[in-house]
């Protein structure tokens, strides 16, 4: 990479992840402050949203590929498949909220700001970084099933704390309301989605090999 693409590439980064960080830090304050909960129920309850786990899974390999970690952690973050991967999980964030849950609230304010952050910008930056700065010569079609892990860990955790606790993150999973077999179906169904978006990619980064 020359000298001057090198600059646009980190400037991007450094802005992607100052924002990612406002927002997830932002989220973190609103959920505390209008909490109807203990601050450690609260604090547990922010973890369990599939959206700011991804954000933060988004900033931290930001932040790492800032840095230049040679660590095993920042290695792991900014390996070619791991960005890929959580560029999936980030492009699903957005895609859900925006077709699915977007019509179910009217958050105002810091409130407004932030969710617009977190599931709009968010995911379309993170996407345009992939495109943009992400080595993807290395990606294969096998690897589309083991990113499948995150997603099918994150839904075990909230249905075994939701029926222990009664609190799901988002409704499509609570299992309380809808019962265990639509809640199956709506999870198949965002399991294709994770597996779809998995191959697009690959394959996009095939076609873009093919031509270089």
């Amino acid at each position: 990479m020359d000298q001057p693409a090198e600059k646009s590439s980190i400037l991007f980064t450094v802005c992607i992840a100052l924002l990612g960080w406002f927002a997830v830090i932002a989220q973190l304050w609103l959920m505390l402050e209008n909490r109807h909960t203990s601050a450690g129920e609260a604090l547990v309850r922010f973890f369990s949203y599939f959206t700011i786990i991804t954000n933060l899974m988004v900033v931290l390999t930001l932040t790492a590929s800032l840095l230049k970690k040679r660590s095993g952690t920042g290695k792991f973050l900014t390996n070619p498949a791991t960005v890929s991967a959580i560029t999936v999980y980030i492009v699903v964030v957005g895609l859900v909220y925006n077709l699915v849950l977007r019509s179910l609230w009217r958050p105002e304010g810091l409130q407004h700001t932030v969710d617009e952050l977190l599931h709009t910008f968010m995911p379309l930056l993170f996407l345009i970084y992939w495109i943009a700065f992400v080595p993807k010569q290395s990606l294969q079609w096998k690897y589309a099933f083991p990113w499948l892990c995150y997603p099918l860990l994150y839904l075990a955790f909230v249905l075994v704390r939701g029926f222990n606790s009664g609190f799901y993150p988002y409704y499509f999973i609570d299992i309380d309301k809808l019962g265990y077999p639509t809640v199956l179906i709506h999870s198949a169904l965002l399991g294709l989605i994770f597996l779809a978006f998995s191959l697009a990619l690959i394959g996009l980064s095939k076609i873009r090999k093919r031509r270089t």
